[in-house]
């Protein structure tokens, strides 16, 4: 009889099988302790509130700001930056005489308008096609037909100029970072210095040494241009095939031979998108160089502003739009024409250049007629311009009446819900109390990387003198943010799940990229009138394009077999999106927050020229009187350090959202570029 035996263990068979590890234990949520240190923070507030919040009644200033003031001043007199201006001054001048201006005896430019735009017209179809020769057309008529044909030949002048010290510069710079690393890093962190530091931060020291007028202009407009062509051409350039590398490599040719016959040709496209990217900023300086009497179209918008008239600021805002869009619309057309040619099987070279031979005699014989007629030297007067403003002025008067009541009920609402209890718990705190609210929060937020650049940030406030206008700052900052992630989920979300809706907001989005950040100032000042609500919003308004495409590119990057099993398994749309997609689009999302942040920190100083008060209203002050130069330096440098602190807390919170969410191709080329709009 035989007896049962029991089987062999899972032991016996595996006796090397590792044993199951031990169940883990369940983290606390981030959200847990954010609210654990608010509640903290809140409670400490309630018995310390107004004490020690170090703050600055007036014009008052510290001994740190008059020593920073005289060392300001000690910059004013450099004779490598005058020989610098003149020869500024000495192009500048040369071109508007060309182009712009009258040169005496004679009433009118060299060139007169028909001349200009029978060039532009030809460079237009000679590195493009004849839509953009149109385009081209087309918008160098509505300077004249809108009476801005001086102001508008000036903003060009000072775009190209500041554009071609910007290519002289930077094109350098870029093949260099492309080939050696170690000066990639060096040069990465004055480029992330330049792109996060505020425009009038520079502008306060270029003011200094250059003084008032065209060199200063250009000089910022160099700053502020110069990252996007070293970024953008050295990342083409460094992510050539490396197969192609190595197939030059087997040939024996030297890193010279490379560079010039493989690297910089295939890289040609995104060479060109670097140009674009370089205009388009330089472009978007206008206004900002127009404050330190730069010439172009910024002075119409910048006086139209002072004089809250929304019409007069218009057109020459509208403008500067057309500008943007024709010099975006012919570099994209010219990177792009070699590869429609090569598509379309190619072209006759030969016929080509009989063509444009051609038609350089209908331009020769404009530009010659041009010179002897006053009418095709001097664009006739007109009153479109005028006609414009007062129909724009008449119905912005009837819109204004019609949603007053609503804006301002919004106005309170976001005020006294929102604003005033933020500030009052962020600014009206003891220093200490701030200082360790943040740090704690940060820490939670962004983990250990954020740490040391926290405590950095925090303590470069607390030595600058200006914790309590940097606090107050912070708190609209905060609000903007809310507002601009609460557009960007609800049309981000909804552009996402419908192509249809992508296309129609898109390009609308595209636009409000490409209008100046002044420009937004004209229509909200003229809604809200001159507080720091009117601030706030312009900022929402600017900063939303880039949130909203981010959070859409996120929503259309979740792959769709997740989103097809959340169907089969009866989900409704508002669980779809809430249990599904923005849980798998966790990083964009971050992303999102991080460069919405970052944008409307951007506008603070242009906030304080319409009653934001605080920081930006430091800076403006001190740009206009030397004797608080001082004080205005300090106050960019908060926002520096605001915008420094911020972004490293949100990049590393990025980071660790990203190791478990995937984060869309595109979201991760904005964050390569080092996309900070300052």
């Amino acid at each position: 009889m035989s007896t049962a035996t029991a089987p062999p263990s899972l032991e016996r068979l595996e006796p090397d099988a590792a044993p199951p590890p031990p169940p883990q234990p369940r983290r606390v949520p981030r959200l847990v302790w954010v609210l654990v240190v608010l509640a903290g923070w809140v409670a400490l507030w309630s018995v310390t509130k107004g004490t020690h919040t170090l703050a600055l009644s007036g014009l008052d200033q510290t001994d740190l700001h008059a020593r920073l003031s005289d060392r300001v001043s000690g910059f004013s007199s450099n004779a490598v930056a005058q020989s610098i201006a003149d020869a500024i001054n000495a192009i500048v001048d040369f071109l508007r005489g060309l182009i712009a201006i009258p040169t005496p005896p004679r009433p009118a430019p060299t060139i007169g308008w028909l001349g200009v735009v029978a060039i532009a017209t030809w460079i237009g179809y000679a590195v493009a096609n004849w839509r953009i020769a149109l385009l081209v057309a087309a918008t160098f008529l509505s300077y004249g037909l809108f009476g801005f044909w001086e102001d508008s030949m000036d903003l060009l002048i000072v775009t190209l100029v500041s554009v071609a010290f910007a290519v002289v510069i930077g094109f350098p710079l870029a093949v260099w970072i492309a080939v050696s690393s170690g000066a990639a890093r060096w040069i990465t962190l004055v480029l992330d210095l330049l792109q996060t530091m505020p425009t009038f931060v520079y502008l306060m020291f270029v003011l200094v040494v250059f003084g008032i007028g065209a060199p200063t202009a250009v000089v910022c407009t160099l700053a502020y241009a110069l990252p996007p062509i070293v970024r953008i051409s050295g990342f083409g350039i460094r992510d050539v095939s490396p197969a192609a590398i190595e197939a030059t490599n087997s040939l024996g040719q030297t890193t010279m031979q490379r560079l010039l016959k493989v690297q910089i040709p295939m890289a040609r496209r995104t060479i060109i998108v670097g140009l674009n990217q370089t205009i388009l900023a330089a472009l978007s300086m206008a206004i900002i160089a127009s404050y330190v009497n730069g010439p172009g179209l910024g002075k119409p918008v910048l006086a139209a502003l002072t004089e809250n008239d929304f019409g007069a600021g218009l057109v020459p805002g509208l403008l500067i739009v057309a500008t943007g869009i024709m010099l975006d619309r012919t570099t994209t057309a010219a990177s792009e024409r070699s590869e429609r040619v090569a598509r379309s099987g190619g072209e006759n070279r030969r016929r080509r250049r009989m063509v444009l031979g051609v038609l350089l005699v209908p331009v020769a014989v404009a530009v010659w007629y041009s010179r002897y007629s006053i009418d095709a030297a001097v664009f006739p007067e007109t009153t479109w311009a005028r006609s414009v403003a007062d129909w724009a002025n008449s119905w912005m008067e009837s819109f204004t009446s019609t949603v007053d009541t609503a804006a301002g009920k919004f106005s309170d609402a976001v005020s006294y819900g929102l604003l005033n209890p933020l500030q009052s718990v962020l600014a009206e705190s003891p220093w200490w109390l701030s200082f360790l609210g943040l740090l704690l929060l940060g820490v939670v937020i962004g983990g250990r990387r954020a740490v040391v650049p926290s405590v950095v940030c925090l303590t470069g406030l607390y030595l600058l003198d200006l914790w309590h206008d940097s606090m107050v700052v912070l708190t609209m900052t905060l609000v903007a943010t809310l507002l601009v992630m609460v557009l960007a989920l609800v049309i981000g979300v909804w552009m996402g799940r419908s192509r249809v809706v992508d296309v129609v907001i898109r390009p609308t989005l595209d636009a409000g990229q490409t209008i100046p950040a002044f420009v937004y100032l004209i229509p909200v000042l003229a809604l809200f009138g001159s507080t720091r609500f009117t601030a706030i919003v312009a900022a929402v308004v600017y900063a939303a394009p880039a949130a909203i495409k981010l959070v859409a590119d996120g929503i259309r990057g979740v792959p769709d077999g997740v989103v097809e099993a959340g169907r089969s398994t009866g989900s409704t749309t508002w669980q779809e999106i809430t249990k599904v997609q923005l849980p798998m689009a966790r990083g964009s999302l971050v992303l999102a927050t991080n460069q919405g942040l970052l944008y409307v920190l951007s506008m603070v100083v242009i906030g304080g020229l319409v009653g934001a008060g605080a920081l930006g209203f430091d800076v403006i002050y001190g740009l206009a009187h030397t004797d608080y130069a001082g004080k205005g330096l300090a106050a960019g440098l908060s926002i520096v350090l605001l915008g420094v602190g911020l972004d490293r807390v949100m990049r590393s919170a990025a980071d660790r959202a990203g190791a478990r969410a995937p984060v869309p191709r595109a979201a991760r080329r904005t964050w390569a570029r080092g996309a900070v709009p300052f």
